[in-house]
């Protein structure tokens, strides 16, 4: 029988169901918060798929087209792919869940969110997380929660894409409190609706083996730690692994798998000594050193903008293409559709970390370490009004060792200075990294890889010297205070500072003019009711301006006309026949205009394209004419002046007139 729990969640109720449908799955929740509904499913394999040592598991939130009442794009009608919302909702769910199972728990285990409803005002990735939570905590799956998510805004802040680290801290401590009733909520639900959870065995420590591959590999596993270069470094460390495992499974080769899990934890502790105990990093360096920083600008002719960035052994080459409203990205939602003039492309291919795989379509995290730059850069973007480009960013890691994507933003920042954007101002990105033991917290700058591996979190900030412009933490441990993310979040702000400092020396400010390869986007407003006259009848005029000039145009319904070109000379003519198009009749002002119509007392000729007057016929000619057909015919170009124009915009022309300031 299904049971139904309710709470208030930042001013609304929100409705957990369960036992009411996917009663196979391990543990289904139905989540309602207004008209919004997510259906979250969770289930576990009973058995370990053989030499499996991690946990497999694996969210999928998807937004099903139907929630929102569309019938789905595309040949097929039915959905596909996610897209680029769906795969950061997916990573969101999976990185707050994920440090939450037990270690031994080695299960193949899937999560599935589907948007039901979707109503545009109450969030469907809040009440996936908090749903993808309560089917686990009902489950028999092993879980170490409740979690929930909340997104917190401050209002009235002006320019608050730069966030002051104090500010940022008060915002989590704030969303911590309001989670708390659906924190409260799920307890209850485990309470009364929840399954026993299933034992985790835990293995046994073999503490001969233990010894045994602790003797055989530590002293090498130590001289590996020592190497400050990662590819010699893992070169030694897999000399080691491959020396122990050859060694000590010679009379028993099952033991392969416990002697490398042996090693993988001597690994850990080295470094965690080192930095702990012995206070030195891998590289030498300090716990707040940054490595090395150098860059260059404008390395490629043809790219409109172009950055190589390094930093220590990561280095990313970042490229900026400039385009037209016709480049933007059509994103379809559930909740409408976004067109996207900003794009970033983060691409990590496996030459960069020494690997040689088959190319594949960008995985989830190439779309989240994207996600995140694109936000970095977002806040310090000229306005469409001030800028009128579609902006490509496209960041290529040519060689890795940890904070590819802090890598990106700096490398975004040059390029886009590079290529004549009038960005505001200069951002960078740092990663950092924390180790705890007890009341011993480290905190560390510019982690490498393996530091990321060895630590309890790791937290990438990006922004201007003036604050945070984008935020991702990935927490491992408990009892993070809100003084050692003050602490964390200051040196970070150190660091960031510093690396904005070395950013500026290679390129202070955004080039004064875009590349001569980029097309010139020249922006002409005219007034809405005009906008019908510069298309003309089924696109008639539109053509052939394009047929004449080559450019390329665009009218928006707000009578925005752009019109873009690498030549000066057509955007010219282009802009002055778009002008043309929609001027109005100026008082005193001669026209060569085209008669249209004959009447007995004159004739109704266009002097501007879809604009009318009357030319009398007592204005035809000085001397007295009789019949309007002895001077004009329909067809007939006439230069006339503008006489009048009365409140309700009939336009009064002289041929007279005209001709006596001709001279004749």
């Amino acid at each position: 029988m299904s049971k139904l729990f309710s709470t208030d969640f930042a001013g609304r109720s929100i409705s957990l169901k369960t036992d009411y449908v996917a009663g196979q799955a391990d543990g289904a929740v139905l989540a309602t918060y207004g008209d919004t509904v997510v259906l979250v499913t969770a289930v576990s394999l009973k058995t370990i798929r053989e030499g499996v040592d991690f946990l497999p598991l694996t969210v999928d939130y998807q937004e099903m087209t139907f929630a929102a009442g569309k019938i789905p794009g595309g040949f097929f009608k039915r959905e596909g792919r996610l897209n680029e919302k769906e795969i950061l909702t997916s990573r969101i769910i999976d990185r707050s869940i994920r440090p939450l199972f037990p270690k031994n728990y080695f299960h193949e285990t899937q999560l599935m969110a589907s948007v039901l409803s979707g109503d545009n005002e109450n969030v469907s990735d809040v009440a996936a997380m908090l749903a993808a939570s309560a089917a686990l905590e009902i489950s028999d799956i092993p879980f170490k929660g409740p979690i929930a998510g909340v997104r917190i805004g401050r209002v009235e802040e002006g320019g608050a894409a730069e966030v002051a680290e104090e500010v940022i801290v008060d915002a989590i401590d704030f969303g911590l409190e309001q989670m708390r009733p659906v924190i409260e909520l799920q307890d209850r639900m485990r309470a009364e609706a929840g399954k026993a959870k299933r034992a985790v065995v835990i293995p046994t420590i073999d503490a001969a083996l233990v010894a045994k591959v602790t003797e055989a590999a530590l002293p090498g596993l130590k001289e590996g730690y020592g190497m400050a270069r990662k590819m010699e470094r893992y070169a030694k460390l897999d000399e080691v692994r491959k020396s122990a495992v050859q060694k000590l499974t010679a009379e028993n080769p099952s033991l392969k798998g416990k002697i490398l899990e042996i090693i993988e934890s001597l690994e850990r502790r080295i470094l965690r000594e080192m930095i702990l105990k012995e206070n030195r990093r891998i590289d030498g360096r300090s716990n707040t050193e940054i490595r090395p920083i150098s860059s260059e600008v404008g390395l490629l002719p043809r790219a409109h903008g172009s950055a190589l960035f390094n930093r220590g052994e990561t280095q990313a080459l970042v490229t900026v293409t400039l385009g037209t409203s016709h480049d933007e990205q059509r994103m379809d939602y559930i909740a409408g559709e976004e067109r996207r003039s900003f794009l970033l492309h983060y691409n990590f291919p496996p030459f960069s970390v020494g690997e040689a795989k088959p190319l594949r379509s960008p995985g989830r995290r190439e779309i989240g370490h994207g996600g995140l730059s694109r936000r970095a850069l977002i806040p310090v973007l000229p306005s469409k009004e001030v800028f009128p480009y579609t902006i490509r960013v496209v960041s290529d890691i040519l060689s890795s060792n940890g904070s590819s994507s802090m890598a990106t933003v700096c490398g975004g920042c040059l390029s886009l200075m590079d290529a004549g954007v009038p960005i505001r101002d200069t951002v960078a990105g740092i990663a950092m990294g924390l180790l705890k033991e007890g009341d011993q917290v480290v905190i560390l700058s510019d982690i490498l890889g393996d530091e990321d591996h060895a630590g309890d979190m790791d937290f990438k900030v990006c922004g201007t010297e003036k604050g945070v412009t984008s935020l991702q933490m990935d927490i491992k441990i408990d009892n993070l205070t809100g003084d050692i993310l003050r602490k964390a979040l200051s040196q970070a702000r150190e660091g960031r500072v510093f690396i904005i400092g070395k950013l500026r020396e290679t390129l202070a400010a955004p080039r004064p003019d875009i590349s001569v390869y980029a097309p010139r986007i020249t922006t002409v407003k005219v007034r809405p009711e005009k906008v019908r006259d510069v298309i003309g009848s089924g696109g008639k005029n539109i053509r052939q301006i394009v047929a004449e000039t080559g450019v390329e145009i665009n009218v928006e319904d707000d009578g925005t006309v752009t019109i873009a070109s690498s030549d000066a000379e057509a955007a010219a003519r282009a802009v002055a026949m778009v002008k043309w198009l929609t001027e109005d009749a100026e008082v005193g002002k001669i026209y060569n205009g085209t008669v249209k119509k004959i009447v007995d007392f004159g004739a109704f000729v266009e002097i501007l394209p879809g604009t009318e007057g009357l030319l009398h016929i007592s204005q035809l000619a000085k001397e007295r004419v009789n019949k309007v057909t002895d001077i004009l015919q329909e067809g007939d170009e006439v230069r006339v002046k503008v006489l009048e124009v009365d409140k309700q915009g009939k336009i009064r022309l002289s041929r007279k007139e005209a001709l006596g300031e001709n001279g004749q």
